[in-house]
């Protein structure tokens, strides 16, 4: 681990670029540092879903996917760090069908809402979904390991079960699209 920072403003960012944990420097517009920034906002969308769900289930699973967004982060940051492996989106599998087991079978497509922690969520999802986009436009530029790239496809995927089960949780229901 690197020196704790005893203050929390370097300006050494004021020029328009910003350190990687390998020293290098490279600009807040590289599209590295646009990754980094949409699994952080992933992180914290994430953060609002634990502040209002009742479900443990879904917390704990959220917070272990919390720890696991930052291992996605520390690869982008470090290219040489292995970062999530295959084991945590199995993990996120088993999860996804346990959550999804937990549902009727869905034949039309819903809204957005359901509740706070419902909406939280599938703001979650979408948020998830650009941050994946953002990893394969990086992927074709340099490295991105691949267990990072499943893990967000299928994060995305449990994110948008686990909206359902807490819409249900929370009494609100899920709103069927009205063609």
């Amino acid at each position: 681990m690197p020196d704790r920072l005893d203050r929390i403003y370097t300006r050494t960012g004021d020029a328009g670029s910003t350190g990687l944990a390998d020293g290098s420097r490279v600009a807040k517009t590289d599209p590295r540092i646009e990754a980094i920034g949409d699994v952080d906002e992933l992180n914290c969308c994430i953060g609002l879903v634990l502040a209002e769900t009742r479900l443990h289930a879904v917390s704990e699973v959220l917070t272990d996917v919390q720890h696991d967004l930052f291992e996605v982060g520390a690869a982008l940051g470090m290219p040489d760090y292995p970062g999530v492996g295959e084991a945590r989106v199995a993990e996120l599998e088993r999860a996804l069908d346990a959550f999804n087991g937990r549902l009727p079978t869905l034949e039309e497509f819903i809204l957005p809402g359901g509740g706070r922690a419902a909406a939280q969520c599938h703001l979650a999802r979408a948020v998830c979904r650009r941050a994946e986009r953002r990893l394969w436009a990086l992927a074709d530029q340099a490295g991105v390991a691949a267990p990072a790239l499943r893990y967000l496809n299928r994060l995305s995927d449990l994110l948008f079960v686990a909206a359902r089960l807490l819409a249900r949780d929370e009494g609100q229901g899920e709103v069927f699209w009205q063609r």
